[in-house]
């Protein structure tokens, strides 16, 4: 079976994305930055090492991190859901339950 050919050649793009880290014991923040070009994007998370927990930095540094493309993910989706709605999209759920009302 032959595909039908696309008259324009396949889009490529590249984001960019700056992660930030943060250490002031017992916490770690991370911040990201994502410029796609049109935009820019920003979220932000924390984590906090317990006073009972040994000292190893890199495991804050991975919580941090984790949570910040987590939230980064649902900042993207709130943005998708907004385009679909502005170009009327008939599209009625929530394109992920990954969101949170509290953030």
């Amino acid at each position: 079976m032959t595909r039908p050919v696309s008259s324009r050649p396949p889009a490529v793009k590249e984001w960019r994305l700056n992660l930030y880290l943060s250490e002031h014991d017992p916490d770690t923040t991370a911040r990201i930055v994502l410029d796609t070009g049109d935009n820019v994007l920003e979220s932000c998370a924390e984590a906090r090492r317990s006073p009972y927990d040994p000292d190893v930095p890199e495991i804050g540094d991975e919580l941090a991190a984790g949570r910040a493309l987590i939230a980064m993910g649902r900042v993207l989706l709130r943005a998708a859901d907004g385009d679909m709605k502005a170009v009327g999209s008939n599209e009625t759920d929530d394109p992920s339950p990954l969101w949170m009302d509290r953030e």
